[in-house]
């Protein structure tokens, strides 16, 4: 009877957690959107900041609630107004490297000392920053991939900030691949430092909300 009853609790609370992380995922995704929409068309700053949220869900839920963000984040843009696009595949590679590397806030006791909390702090600080590294150099990869295969079926009919890069690059007789990998870098070096950060950051907060 016991079992029985312990394991109706456990289908409940999985139940309910499932409500939960999804009503989560669901406003991350609007969040991202608007973000994004308000860093662009209002501020006129050419950064892609459309995965803090997505950061965050991914840094405190896990691999699933992460790839349910990035990719309701895309496909709601796409299937209102901007059409289909691989892009998304960007987003979703930022979920897998935060879920395989992401690190953990120090927990350290109210009576260690200052340097054992300083260490503490270094060691966190320095993780984030490798998984930003890492973040910034593989999105530009996918992102100049998908641009190269993309626009060898499809005209683009829209100007993005990595064009600003490119016209110097191709004076340089690179090829198309290497220049739409090259000009994504100067852009995710920034972009991705302020989403990793600030979804951690974001991350702990919404840890504390499930609790």
């Amino acid at each position: 009877m016991e079992l029985k009853k312990s394991g109706l609790i456990t289908c409940v609370l999985s139940g309910k957690n499932i409500i939960i992380l999804t009503a989560l995922s669901i406003t991350a995704a609007l969040l991202n959107i608007l973000l994004s929409s308000f860093v662009m068309n209002f501020l006129r700053f050419p950064l892609f900041l459309d995965t803090v949220f997505t950061a965050a869900i991914s840094f405190a839920f896990g691999i699933i609630p992460g790839i349910f963000t990035a990719v309701l984040t895309w496909f709601l843009p796409c299937f209102l107004y901007s059409g289909f696009n691989f892009y998304f595949l960007c987003s979703i590679t930022e979920v897998l490297l935060i879920c395989a590397l992401k690190p953990s806030a120090p927990e350290t006791p109210f009576y260690a000392s200052k340097e054992k909390v300083a260490a503490s702090l270094t060691a966190l600080v320095s993780k984030l920053f490798l998984l930003y590294i890492l973040c910034a150099v593989t999105i530009s990869i996918i992102g100049g991939v998908v641009d190269s295969i993309t626009h060898l079926f499809v005209e683009r009919k829209y100007y993005s900030v990595d064009d600003l890069f490119k016209q110097g690059l191709f004076m340089l007789n690179l090829p198309v691949l290497a220049v739409n990998i090259i000009s994504r870098i100067p852009i995710n070096i920034v972009d991705r430092f302020i989403i990793i950060f600030a979804g951690f950051l974001v991350s702990k907060g919404l840890e504390k909300i499930t609790r």
